[in-house]
């Protein structure tokens, strides 16, 4: 991933970017020490803590073992039943009023029913949605008070309002901040961007937003310099010909005086071998020049970043206006709600909700009855591949009855261009998992007039963002999507939005 990669990281909230796959998580994973270099140093001053992308907890753990003050707890009420020994003080430390810091972090958190009482940390984690196990894992590492904090996607399944508190404990906290996100909100509010790229590890100065303008300055000049590296190419090529040109002239001169024997042999001899000399050394400067100014175009184009774009026409994925597409009335979700629902036509539908609304159950149940037109659904894990099979083979499946030339066309319009197309799905990265997802939804057959996205946003890189964006954008049916990202959901065009609450679906 990484050879030779020299950094210097200072105090500061600092926002990690770059594509999927360039490495974000396995350069945290190195600052903890989870993973260790084949060579060189890293040196870490202070304490760290870190909230992976994926937590990886078991559901039947405990809210207090998750926190890691399970053990603490135990001794605390050993001690104050009376029953407590050396190794429990010894254990406790200094940590009394840790059940107190809990509970106060949890409601900080907004995680209130787990902050009324010490008695509400022995809950279990299946109790809990994916946004506040997000949060429950902070609260995890500010227990231990670190210095230092790594955030990997912290707003991951995190709800408008659970955002807007991440947002300010991480403008609260004292120490330094790291953080991966595609979260544009959250990383305007950075005091330094951290460009992760081709190995290289760049900080920028400032906002998102202040990294973006310097970026594109960047890629104009950039361009510029493409322009004008092609120009003096074709110059140096040109010249060359005119060149050769000359010297095929003076060559037929020299032959035909040769052949005609007007000077001595031993003159004409001298003549002909200078000639050579002459002509070989004007041939190879122009030579020289051509691939000098080869090689600045080649400096110029690997400073101009791939900013591809998905381009797709999907016809037959059009809806009509007024026809019905889903229709719910008074259906009871597992967890309580009654919801009615009617989508219909090309109507593009955002459904949000807190953490633990039921958002996914309502998708589950909708699938489960289903919908009156042809339908895919992109789940939050993007877990729908034979993870052994290609790109092209997978999407082949879901349109057995297209032409291979035709699944090949369109799959190089989803930027799977050549051998890209016959990857195996196990090896795609973030961004690559997405585009083919996406391909493998869209190009199925019969085409769909519904799509259903279940946070679709999470963990992708900005680029990758881009790219789902345009694909949306091309699609010509409904769409219901549940995501907490206002900027996404406003750049694909959602027409109307509803939000689950205990009482069903409002406006």
């Amino acid at each position: 991933m990484f050879d030779g990669l020299d950094a210097v990281l200072g105090p500061g909230h600092i926002g990690v970017v770059g594509s999927n796959g360039a490495g974000k998580s396995t350069l945290l994973r190195l600052l903890t020490r989870e993973l260790r270099p084949a060579r060189g140093s890293i040196t870490v001053t202070g304490r760290l803590g870190y909230l992976r992308q994926d937590l990886g907890l078991a559901v039947g753990q405990r809210v207090d073992t998750v926190l890691g003050i399970d053990g603490v707890r135990k001794a605390l009420h050993r001690i104050e039943s009376g029953i407590g020994g050396e190794a429990d003080f010894e254990l406790v430390g200094t940590q009394w009023d840790v059940e107190e810091r809990a509970v106060a972090l949890l409601g900080r958190l907004g995680l209130d029913h787990l902050a009324g009482s010490a008695d509400h940390l022995d809950r279990r984690l299946e109790t809990l949605s994916g946004g506040e196990t997000v949060l429950l894992g902070l609260v995890a590492e500010l227990l231990r008070e670190p210095e230092i904090l790594l955030l990997d996607e912290p707003t991951n399944n995190l709800d408008s309002a659970a955002r807007a508190r991440l947002y300010d404990v991480v403008a609260q906290f004292g120490g330094t901040v790291l953080v991966i996100s595609h979260d544009r909100e959250l990383l305007e509010r950075m005091s330094a961007i951290a460009e992760l790229r081709g190995g290289r590890l760049r900080l920028f100065g400032g906002t998102y937003s202040d990294y973006e303008r310097i970026v594109e300055q960047e890629q104009e000049a950039a361009r510029a310099a493409i322009r004008d590296a092609r120009g003096d190419v074709r110059k140096q090529s040109r010249e060359l010909v005119e060149a050769r040109i000359k010297l095929d002239r003076r060559q037929r001169y020299g032959q035909k005086m040769y052949e005609n024997k007007r000077e001595p042999k031993i003159v004409m001899g001298q003549r002909k071998r200078q000639a050579e000399v002459s002509a070989g050394k004007l041939r190879n400067s122009h030579i020289e020049k051509v691939q000098d100014a080869k090689e600045r175009l080649e400096q110029a184009e690997e400073l101009l970043r791939d900013d591809r774009e998905i381009r797709v026409d999907l016809p037959d994925t059009r809806l009509y206006p007024g026809q019905e597409v889903i229709a719910l009335e008074a259906v009871t979700l597992a967890n309580g709600p009654v919801v009615s629902l009617a989508v219909d036509g090309p109507e593009r539908l955002a459904l949000t909700g807190r953490n633990g609304a039921g958002k996914t159950t309502l998708l589950r149940r909708i699938t489960a009855e289903p919908p009156r037109v042809p339908w895919r659904m992109l789940p939050q894990r993007l877990d729908i591949f034979a993870e052994h099979r290609s790109v092209f083979d997978n999407v082949a499946a879901g349109a057995p009855h297209a032409e291979p030339e035709r699944i090949r066309a369109q799959l190089a319009r989803f930027l799977f261009r050549g051998a890209a197309a016959d990857v195996p799905a196990a090896a795609l990265s973030g961004g690559e998992r997405l585009r083919a997802a996406l391909a493998m939804l869209l190009l199925a057959e019969p085409a769909p007039k519904l799509l259903i996205l279940d946070e679709p946003t999470n963990n992708l890189d900005l680029v990758s963002l881009g790219h789902l964006t345009q694909a949306l954008a091309a699609f010509q049916g409904a769409l219901l999507v549940v995501s907490h990202d206002p900027r996404f959901l406003a750049e694909i065009g959602i027409t109307r939005q509803v939000e689950l609450t205990p009482d069903g679906l409002t406006a």
